[in-house]
């Protein structure tokens, strides 16, 4: 990466940073916002059991025990078929957790109460930065990065994981706020949350690759 291009990617990861920064300092003195409400009303403004089961759906992947199933699953796959360090940094994606969780109880906002929205399906914990969000942006946004990065896996298969990942990760902010879960800034510090920790993930894994990861090979030895 040469000079100019490491000062523009410095300067990008210093906005987001700074944005989550002052965001997470607004929502824990306002945990209300009116921007908030507005997004919430619109979202919510049409209604029905079948919209209410895809947004549902939508965030199941987020859950427990799915999203720990999600992540086993997916390193067993790529262990299986000898991507091994691609295996481990698929379950450090499970670290998002731990880190939403923390932030959670530093800000300690409240969820969306009963009287400003529907909720559609009851949360617990607190509700700043929103952890399905921020989950989502590091695992998924992962697996693009995987299948961008190795190779002897089919360009049709790449392509189906692409669109899916990109699919979860664009939809997962408006499902949160439609079942009622989150307010706007809540997934919108989810996702800044978790471009931050996509990167250093990222970053943890290309640093040392002198070029793309090599076909598994079988051992001689």
């Amino acid at each position: 990466m040469n000079i100019h291009r490491r000062h523009i990617l410095l300067l990008v990861l210093s906005v987001i940073t700074l944005g989550f920064i002052v965001l997470s300092i607004i929502v824990a003195i306002y945990p209300t916002l009116a921007i908030d409400l507005k997004f919430s009303e619109e979202i919510q403004e049409h209604q029905n059991k079948f919209i209410d089961m895809v947004m549902y759906l939508v965030s199941t992947p987020g859950y427990m025990p799915e999203s720990v199933i999600l992540v086993t699953v997916s390193s067993l796959l790529f262990f299986m078929f000898k991507y091994k360090k691609a295996a481990v940094f698929v379950l450090l994606t499970s670290l998002s957790g731990l880190v939403s969780t923390i932030v959670k109880a530093l800000v300690n906002r409240p969820r969306p109460s009963k009287d400003l929205v529907r909720i559609v399906f009851e949360t617990t914990q607190q509700s700043f930065p929103s952890g399905h969000v921020m989950f989502y942006v590091v695992f998924f946004g992962f697996l693009i990065l995987l299948m961008v990065q190795l190779e002897h896996i089919s360009k049709a298969f790449k392509y189906i994981v692409i669109v899916i990942s990109l699919l979860f990760i664009f939809t997962i902010p408006f499902s949160r706020i439609y079942l009622g879960a989150h307010w706007f800034t809540d997934v919108l510090g989810g996702f800044l949350l978790g471009l931050l920790s996509l990167y250093l993930l990222s970053w943890l894994y290309l640093r040392k690759r002198a070029g793309k990861e090599e076909a598994p090979v079988a051992e001689t030895e």
